[in-house]
């Protein structure tokens, strides 16, 4: 009897239906029931492997970021990631003599735990004799197959040449497998390019620094040329204004200063004539007044021409200019006296010579039409301000003189008191301030202040 027969209520499996595929099964798939005992294994060390190259291209990436640090921070960096790849008891990266110039270290030696070894005598013989090749570019072939397995030696290649060289001795449980050696490549010749962008990069920050200070100095010596030429200018205008100085002086030496002693000397004539006869005193007054005025105006003009032809005026200071002035060409009867208070300030040359030439004006108009015997000029380096007055012992009155001033200011410029007017007009350029007061031995004062700020500075 048949199971069929024995058994009527049981279903029977039906084939499936030729060309339909069965259910995969998914043990299969994964491996875990594959007929090779060897696959899961391999596939794991493949894994393994894998993990290793990323690790170790990811090192690589961040050496070679190093390069824009120069080539110490590369070559050490470098080392350090095949080293740090391999596990190495000891590391070499070493360069041939001659070849990278620029590059440094020529060598570094990295020890167990990636410490590093300067000191060559202190480490075995193998790593020396080794650094030593290197560096000559020669090899130290003749490994056995067993010393293959944890020596390795990777040499770094640039334009077909030899520039270096890798080696390194791993542990015994750490022997060295083809992805090893497809790594340390692809480390060499990364390295090697780096190198030679690190030296390119050097190369150009050098020729940037040179072009930068040949900038520089191309600056400084414009600078130079053209303070050169401001000098030059100003010293071309020095030279015609001397030589028109010069030149008025001449005029007035020879024509009106001779016409003016010319003129005393007449009146000196006819004073001798008259002085016989009756009634001849008020004109024997007038003509003692006409010489005096004579005297005085040949006294002016020397004054003047002295003035003119001193070609040193610009290289003192002012107390000196002051003390020559009181004793040049004054009248024998006006004594004059300099006073100088306080720390000398150097001052802007314009300014200087404005009152050098108000304290000029001032004695000349005392000596000329104030009749006095003294004369007092004080200059007073003040905090903030200097102040310069010129006193007199004679009969000036300060109110006649400050109405003239403002009379002569609201008729315009005229050849009368035209002093006072450029006096006034100097000190108003300076920011300063120009007053007329009674003097403490007398007669008048005029006084200037002049602020050591900004023009226009209130004085204190």
């Amino acid at each position: 009897m048949t199971a069929a027969a024995r058994f009527p209520n049981r279903r029977t499996p039906v084939p499936p239906p030729s060309g339909l595929r069965t259910r995969p099964d998914l043990d299969q798939l994964t491996g875990l029931r594959s007929g090779k005992p060897s696959f899961y294994p391999e596939y794991r060390v493949n894994a393994e492997r894998l993990k290793r190259v990323i690790l170790a291209l990811d090192r690589i990436s961040a050496a070679l970021v190093r390069t824009m640090e120069g080539s110490e921070a590369l070559v050490r960096a470098v080392a350090d990631a095949a080293a740090d790849h391999l596990s190495a008891d000891w590391m070499i990266l070493g360069l041939v003599e001659g070849e990278l110039p620029d590059a440094a270290p020529r060598h570094v030696v990295l020890g167990p735990d990636g410490v590093e070894w300067p000191d060559l005598c202190l480490v075995p013989e193998k790593v020396r004799r080794h650094v030593t090749a290197l560096q000559a570019g020669g090899s130290t072939g003749g490994h056995t197959p067993e010393e293959d397995r944890s020596h390795l030696h990777v040499p770094i290649r640039l334009d077909g040449r030899t520039v270096g060289g890798f080696v390194a001795w791993t542990p015994p449980d750490r022997e060295i497998d083809d992805t090893d050696h497809s790594v340390l490549r692809i480390l060499a010749g990364q390295t090697a390019s780096a190198l030679q962008n690190c030296a390119l990069l050097d190369r150009a920050e050098r020729l940037h620094a040179r072009t930068a200070a040949q900038a520089e100095d191309l600056r400084a010596r414009n600078d130079e040329l053209m303070a050169t030429q401001q000098e030059l200018g100003a010293a071309r205008q020095r030279e015609v204004l001397d030589n028109e100085r010069h030149r008025i002086a001449r005029e007035l030496h020879d024509s009106v200063t001779q016409y003016a002693l010319s003129a005393g000397m007449h009146i000196e004539l006819c004073r001798s004539e008259v002085a016989g006869w009756a009634g001849s005193s008020n004109v024997i007054e007038h003509l003692d007044t006409a010489k005096g005025l004579t005297r005085r105006a040949v006294e002016q003009l020397r004054s003047a021409i002295y003035a003119l032809n001193d070609d040193d005026h610009g290289d003192k200071d002012l107390p000196s200019m002051l003390r020559r002035l009181s004793t040049v060409h004054m009248p024998d009867e006006l004594r004059v006296e300099v006073s100088i208070g306080g720390t000398p300030i150097p001052l802007a040359h314009e300014h200087e010579q404005s009152l050098f030439r108000i304290a000029g004006e001032a004695l000349f108009n005392t000596a000329m039409h104030a009749s006095a015997s003294r004369a007092v000029v004080r200059l007073a380096y003040q905090p903030g301000r200097i102040r310069l007055s010129v006193s007199d012992d004679g009969g000036a009155s300060p109110d006649q003189i400050r109405r003239t001033l403002r009379a002569t200011s609201v008729r315009g410029p005229s050849g009368e008191h035209r002093g006072l007017v450029n006096m006034d007009a100097r000190a108003r350029e300076m920011g300063g301030t120009l007053r007329f007061r009674r003097s403490r031995i007398g007669g008048l004062q005029v006084q200037v202040d002049v602020p050591l700020g900004t023009p226009g500075e209130e004085a204190s």
